[in-house]
């Protein structure tokens, strides 16, 4: 391979996850020459995105809109499916939901705006979708019901994603460097002319940043979410330790968005960090646990904490690993009954799952290390109480099926945990990733505080803020890695073109 250290390519990203290589296809679709440089050795490339489910949350308006984007429009479940629409209004509705009384940000206009766009074009790259049969639908009177707008994911999940994109990246002419960290920027009469690495310098006419956030920094964790943030589990790359970030806020590039914020989720205690890198990277996901809206969540103290069923997991499973780590210990225990010991997804029977399981509640109890027992014995038996059974338990909507009279409700789903073998799943919370990052321009052109652009320089994925704030609708991160690093792909070829 010819050394091109000290030959210019056109454009130079820094990462290999779904945001960068949606920037490399983009520029390569300009017509530049693109290298990509990751951290990692090709075993752990693709950031965070192998560790997701491959899901995407946009705008569409029914079955006509998704069955192009499918790897198999003759699937024989297709005629039976129904997969609804997801507007723009519910898609705002939704975003509006986690940001605290703020109004939609510039960013997740442009989230909600480019977001079908941005998935015809990644289909027309050659990633194509699946519907999400296992985990976004339940079957109803002999059709498959799709809920929470989200419906669509890659083939293998995040990892079936990663590598889609890089096979299209290499087949477009993208060439990717691994085991090559990026060190700093290499600047020259105030522009981005290229990065520095333990391979040599590579010059290029503009650089994308596409390296994620800080949560794998507990140093940096702490810093902005808060204390005890560094006992949080890591639940995607060790790589995205801010290296990107720091690199461009030394350059004066403006801090935006949400610092305190973070997409952190419910997780299997015992979880290793990075979801044990001794696991193919498949398996590294199964030690989440999103199923808590099908029972009950208590802390220590014997007390629930949060609205199990305040809305589909989709929309709460971003913030209730948060509000694990606000309890004591940063732990809690999802407690179960038989009834729905079959809806509860594959991780639970994860061959690493951690539980324990008793035929009597009491039995139950005595086996949970560190719970008050008798109040965690009152806790359930109020809740118990308080369901209102007139109301039909139905898992494909927010069936209303509460509680009646408790401080604390649960809204939707509620059963009353009474009926043994009971299990229980001791969980902490796994940070995914930050939400504070940079502000970027149109073309993805990384901004100053006065608002000019730092000539050659552009950011995508977990490093545009402003995106998220405190938490987000599942499917939504993907999504804004494909639509911010589109742009930023564009720009920085556009870029090159002039320089």
């Amino acid at each position: 391979m010819q050394d091109r250290h000290e030959t210019a390519w056109d454009v130079v990203v820094v990462g290999s996850g779904n945001a960068a290589m949606s920037a490399g296809l983009a520029a390569l679709e300009r017509g530049a020459s693109v290298l990509m440089i990751e951290k990692a050795e090709p075993d752990l490339a693709g950031g965070n995105t192998a560790y997701t489910a491959g899901a995407m949350r946009f705008v569409y308006q029914g079955n006509d809109d998704l069955i192009p984007l499918l790897a198999d429009p003759e699937d024989p479940r297709l005629p039976r499916t129904d997969f609804g629409a997801y507007t723009a209004q519910t898609f705002e509705s939704d975003l509006l939901g986690f940001n605290d009384g703020r109004p939609l940000s510039r960013e997740q206009r442009i989230l909600i705006d480019e977001s079908g766009a941005a998935l015809r074009w990644l289909s027309t790259q050659g990633v194509k979708f699946e519907p999400i049969y296992a985990r976004q639908s339940f079957e109803k009177d002999g059709r498959f019901v799709f809920w929470g707008g989200l419906t669509l994911a890659t083939h293998d999940e995040g990892f079936g994603l990663a590598r889609a994109e890089l096979e299209a990246f290499t087949k477009a002419g993208g060439e990717i460097r691994y085991g090559c960290p990026a060190t700093g920027l290499i600047v020259e009469a105030g522009r981005v002319v290229g990065v520095e690495t333990p391979q040599g310098a590579f010059r290029a006419k503009a650089v994308i940043l596409a390296c994620g956030g800080f949560e794998s920094n507990p140093e940096l964790r702490t810093r902005f979410i808060g204390a005890g943030w560094d006992k949080a589990r890591v639940r995607g790359t060790p790589h995205n330790r801010g290296d990107g970030l720091e690199m461009a806020l030394a350059l004066g590039a403006k801090p935006h968005g949400f610092y305190g914020g973070c997409h952190a989720t419910p997780m299997d205690l015992h979880t290793p960090d990075y979801g044990n890198l001794d696991l193919p990277h498949g398996e590294r996901k199964h030690y989440r646990k999103i199923c808590y809206f099908l029972g009950l969540m208590l802390n220590a103290n014997g007390e629930r904490f949060v609205d199990e069923g305040k809305n589909f997991r989709n929309y709460t499973y971003a913030q209730f690993g948060r509000s694990i780590m606000e309890q004591p210990g940063h732990v809690a225990w999802q407690i179960f009954d038989v009834k729905v010991d079959h809806l509860l997804y594959s991780e639970y029977r994860f061959h690493d799952a951690h539980f324990v399981e008793a035929d009597t509640l009491d039995g139950l109890l005595d086996k949970l290390d560190g719970i008050d027992r008798a109040a965690a014995k009152r806790t359930i038996a109020d809740f118990n109480a308080a369901v209102d059974d007139t109301v039909p338990f139905d898992p494909t909507v927010k069936d209303g099926r509460g509680t009646k009279g408790l401080p604390l409700p649960k809204s939707n789903w509620a059963q009353a945990i009474e009926t043994g073998p009971f299990k229980a799943y001791p969980v902490t919370g796994g940070i995914t990733f930050t939400y504070g990052g940079v502000e970027v321009g149109e073309g993805g052109g990384v901004k100053r505080e006065d608002g000019s652009e730092i000539p050659g320089l552009y950011a995508c994925g977990e490093m545009v803020g402003g995106v998220f704030f405190n938490g987000y609708p599942g499917g939504s991160g993907l999504t804004s890695g494909v639509v911010f690093g589109r742009r930023a792909g564009y720009g920085a070829a556009a870029a090159a073109r002039r320089a």
